[in-house]
């Protein structure tokens, strides 16, 4: 979960079936459809996508979310530049304040540099994801199961090993969000001009070779884990438990939404201090072109003497306000989009 991974989104686990614990691959869309009665109707058949339903699905909805909560993921990107003394206002009311001097400097506009690259960090990252989690999930269902519902720990596995092939997918286009929306607070005379994503894509290639758009690609890819393995657990946990105490079923809409802030914010506990780093390694010092950095383990050892543990959680109120919709959002496209297409 950006928040990629999502990045944070709600691809890696699906609503519980309800009864019994621990039993949440279900009914999304994202783990095997074998029961009627979820929130993600009727099992469908192979249609016309066939075998690419999970991959089309999980494309779409991610990049649906992205278009709602592209600012905060904007903003969340500005307040972890500005710990490296680039000029953004610190903290939560830092946070507000470059809200508010972006709005006035730049327009409204500007809550949407990077677009281009984030939709496609959604086409690759979540694409790969959702997709590999549904695969992976139907084919562990089939061996072990008998067609029944994974347990909690075989469903986190799915969503781990499914968050690792989507960062590695997404990264090319992670970097080139990172180095648009970072460039924006650069002085005016250092400034890059992307004319879109490709354009990013193919300076960052062209400046730092192939292996340029795989930076930060091992902290981005434990970041990825991290944020499904957080997600899938207290998303399950929570939902079943307000179920249980009597707030509603585990397929209305007041409980996934509660389950679904809970999830975020365990998102932003395991995975932001991931993201900081990944987001330091993926962008450029102005005054020399280069990333300042060895690798992550350099990144972390300079920021904790430089500036901080509190750092590492820089941008968390824009990385929650970026997740928890994000997850939800995904997991209502993902829903209605299953019904819909053919």
């Amino acid at each position: 979960m950006r928040c990629d991974a999502m990045r944070c989104d709600v691809s890696a686990f699906g609503p519980s079936v309800p009864g019994g614990r621990g039993r949440g691959v279900g009914q999304s869309g994202m783990g095997p459809v074998r029961r009627r009665g979820g929130s993600g109707g009727p099992p469908r058949g192979g249609g016309a996508l066939g075998s690419l339903r999970p991959y089309v699905v999980g494309g779409l909805a991610g990049c649906g979310g992205t278009l709602v909560v592209q600012p905060m993921d904007m903003l969340k990107t500005r307040a972890q530049m500005a710990q490296a003394g680039r000029g953004v206002a610190r903290g939560a009311g830092g946070l507000v304040r470059t809200g508010i001097r972006v709005l006035r400097a730049e327009g409204v506009g500007a809550f949407y540099a990077g677009l281009g690259a984030a939709l496609l960090r959604q086409a690759t990252y979540t694409t790969v994801r959702m997709g590999v989690f549904r695969r992976l999930s139907e084919a562990r269902s089939e061996q072990a199961h008998g067609g029944a519902s994974l347990p909690l720990h075989e469903k986190a596995a799915a969503g781990v090993a499914a968050g690792f092939l989507g960062a590695m997918a997404g990264n090319p286009a992670d970097v080139a969000l990172v180095r648009v929306q970072a460039n924006a607070v650069l002085p005016e005379a250092e400034r890059r001009v992307y004319r879109h994503a490709g354009d990013a894509l193919a300076t960052v290639a062209r400046e730092g070779g192939v292996r340029g758009l795989w930076r930060g690609a091992g902290t981005n890819a434990i970041r990825a884990m991290a944020v499904n393995a957080a997600m899938l657990a207290t998303y399950d946990e929570v939902k079943q438990q307000l179920a249980a105490s009597g707030v509603g079923t585990e397929d209305s809409l007041a409980v996934q939404t509660g389950a679904g802030l809970a999830a975020g914010a365990a998102i932003v506990v395991f995975s932001l201090p991931l993201d900081f780093v990944k987001t330091r390694l993926q962008a450029i010092d102005p005054t020399t072109g280069r990333v300042p950095y060895r690798g992550a383990i350099d990144c972390l050892a300079k920021v904790l003497k430089a500036e901080g543990p509190l750092a590492l959680y820089s941008g968390a109120g824009a990385y929650y306000l970026r997740c928890a919709p994000h997850a939800l959002l995904v997991l209502l496209f993902a829903e209605q989009l299953h019904r819909r297409l053919p």
